[in-house]
């Protein structure tokens, strides 16, 4: 019979036959080491390039004999949604969804395993506070950050210093409960087109406090990219538009029970 995972790792991917094989050459290598039993899911957001087919066989020949491997295609309706995709489809004990470029390089998954041991719901990568690292990443994109993680505190009403960060990690339950309940990018998303960087995030934090689980705040590395697919106008409108969203969601009562 097959052993039920350990770790789950989701890779949301658009657009990313570039960058997804050595992403996921990374990902294999690391629980290649591992002694747990592990699966990989790649859920691809409608891309327009190879990416399903460089997914496939990039997993084929690198995943170890202890982890399994998937992958979803969908519609493209955003990373929100394809993240959902792929947190609701994994059979871990413990979930991770981790961005294609691997900007958090996945042996940090370990600093946040850790908690969730400990008995939290929700551990989520930052790249704030004592510990973390931000590499290469040019001044204005990390003011951009952090005027973003004002709104989020004031709009939202959350605590946490990096809401945004491409790496968070789930106790099973905790991740079904929270990402069934999503209502922007839950099950009615709408296909779009083009890119679309989106505040998912902050919902599924909102509702993490909202259902009363305990969510811990990690410190981790992270890389900028050059290769980022943020548009800083376009983007920052709809991550605004996003958060409140989230407000006015909770003020007409979308979650509650």
């Amino acid at each position: 019979m097959e052993r039920e995972p350990y770790l789950s790792v989701v890779v949301p991917a658009y657009n990313e036959e570039k960058r997804l094989p050595g992403t996921l050459e990374r990902i294999c290598a690391y629980l290649g080491k591992q002694t747990y039993p592990s699966e990989v899911i790649v859920v691809d957001d409608g891309s327009e390039d190879a990416t399903v087919r460089v997914a496939r066989e990039v997993l084929e020949r690198a995943a170890p004999a202890q982890a399994a491997w998937r992958v979803i295609e969908n519609d493209h309706r955003g990373k929100g949604y394809t993240v959902r995709t792929g947190m609701l489809a994994a059979r871990g004990q413990y979930i991770l969804f981790t961005d294609a470029d691997l900007a958090t390089p996945i042996e940090e998954v370990e600093k946040l395993l850790a908690p969730l041991q400990a008995g939290y719901q929700v551990a989520i990568g930052s790249r704030e506070g004592v510990g973390a690292l931000r590499l290469e990443e040019p001044w204005y994109r990390h003011f951009m950050g952090r005027v973003f993680n004002l709104l989020v505190r004031i709009v939202a009403g959350t605590h946490y210093e990096d809401t945004q960060c491409g790496f968070k990690a789930f106790q099973r339950e905790a991740a079904y409960d929270l990402f069934n309940r999503l209502h922007i990018y839950g099950s009615q998303a709408k296909v779009i087109k083009g890119g679309a960087v989106t505040a998912f995030d902050v919902e599924v934090l909102f509702l993490a406090g909202k259902r009363g689980y305990r969510v811990k705040e990690v410190p981790v590395v992270w890389r900028y990219g050059e290769n980022t697919k943020v548009n800083p106008l376009r983007d920052s409108v709809r991550m605004f538009r996003d958060i409140v969203r989230v407000r006015l969601n909770d003020w007409r009562g979308y979650y509650r029970d």
